[in-house]
């Protein structure tokens, strides 16, 4: 059992903290208690200027933040990027080819290329759209004309309708 010590307070201020301390804790001691160690653990000093305080707290904390920040796009660029790579490489079946990075002095045994296999109707409906587009863009440039005025620089006239030009570029957008 711990022994009471007194301390002398003004009234005003005493009924005050007797106020605070229904709100806060049981006691007066663990009010008393929890106010000084908020005061302690967030390095504010009551006898300075409040502002200036918090001010000092939110640039520590905006250094954490920064920190963490860092970190996490330390571990994105590092870790999960070359991982998604790996696995969209994998799920496409696409297949990078690149340069090694490191050349090796030992022979390395040459591994059979993978074939990449499309599905007959998708390779069906490629050269479709290319054979489509192959006609369109044919017939556009043959309706281009070289104008030379005698006055300026040479140009291109296009003669085609607007209802063909819109047809076209929705064809392209399309693709």
């Amino acid at each position: 059992m711990e022994r009471f010590y007194t301390i002398r307070f003004k009234r005003r201020t005493a009924q005050r903290f007797k106020q605070f301390s229904k709100k806060v804790g049981r006691t007066y001691s663990l009010t008393l208690d929890t106010v000084m160690d908020f005061f302690e653990w967030h390095g504010f000093n009551p006898g300075d200027r409040f502002e200036k305080s918090i001010y000092r707290e939110i640039l520590k904390n905006r250094k954490r933040t920064e920190a963490s920040i860092a970190i996490i796009r330390d571990i994105e660029v590092t870790q999960t990027r070359p991982t998604n790579a790996i696995l969209h490489a994998l799920l496409e079946q696409k297949v990078k080819h690149e340069r090694p990075m490191r050349v090796m002095k030992k022979k390395i045994k040459e591994q059979p290329e993978i074939e990449i296999t499309v599905p007959k109707i998708r390779y069906e409906r490629l050269t479709d759209k290319m054979e489509r587009l192959k006609r369109e863009s044919q017939y556009v440039v043959e309706n281009v004309t070289l104008k030379k005025p005698s006055f300026g620089k040479p140009y291109l006239k296009l003669e085609i309708t607007e209802g063909e030009l819109e047809n076209y570029k929705r064809t392209l957008r399309n693709l």
